[in-house]
């Protein structure tokens, strides 16, 4: 009877321990669920990252709401550790996702640069092509002004010379034509002395 009565009283002792036990793990399983469903609200929160990671986001949200439901200590522990699992994938998937297109922007952002480049390049060597043609069409109408002067001159200075031998030919003509005249009256001059010196 007395073994009885001790067996009793160890479990009137032992039963409040074991429900002091399971509130304790009921306790900190209900601190690990806020905390996680924290992590997730910062997740659905944030402007940048809620509509990343769509279905890891669920699957984390899943293992939170089967921690919840899990009864006894062993089942809420490995509850525990699959939803802080999940959860920390999701975080992982949402950033590196989100790190993904930042990578894709700024390589726009660089092609978009690289084009603009290029179209700077080809107008600035559209505008040197232009500039050397001009610069080729002055020189060329200058050549062609100055030949066309030289031309001028040079049939200037032809008709200055046909003039001074006009004019150097028609004094030689009456240089010619005086000295004659000259020896022409000379010579009669000649025949007048020499008649009135031979009276016959």
């Amino acid at each position: 009877m007395s073994r009885l009565l001790l067996a009793a009283a160890l479990a009137a002792l032992l039963l409040p321990a074991s429900a002091l036990a399971q509130q304790s793990h009921a306790a900190a399983a209900d601190e690990g669920r806020a905390a996680l469903d924290a992590r997730l609200l910062a997740l659905d929160a944030d402007p940048e990252r809620r509509s990343l990671a769509a279905y890891e986001r669920l699957r984390a949200r899943q293992a939170v709401d089967a921690l919840a439901a899990a009864r006894g200590a062993q089942a809420r522990t490995d509850a525990r550790h699959v939803a802080e699992w999940r959860t920390e994938i999701a975080e992982i998937a949402a950033a590196t996702e989100l790190s993904r297109r930042e990578v894709e922007r700024l390589d726009r952002e660089r092609s978009e640069l690289l084009v603009e480049a290029s179209r700077q390049d080809a107008a600035r060597a559209r505008a040197e092509a232009e500039r050397l043609r001009i610069q080729a069409q002055i020189q060329a109408e200058e050549a062609e002004r100055l030949r066309l002067e030289a031309e001028i001159e040079s049939g200037a200075r032809q008709r200055a010379e046909g003039v001074l031998d006009d004019v150097a030919s028609t004094q030689a003509a009456r240089l010619r034509a005086a000295r004659e005249r000259e020896a022409e009256l000379k010579r009669q001059e000649a025949e007048l002395l020499k008649s009135l010196e031979d009276p016959r």
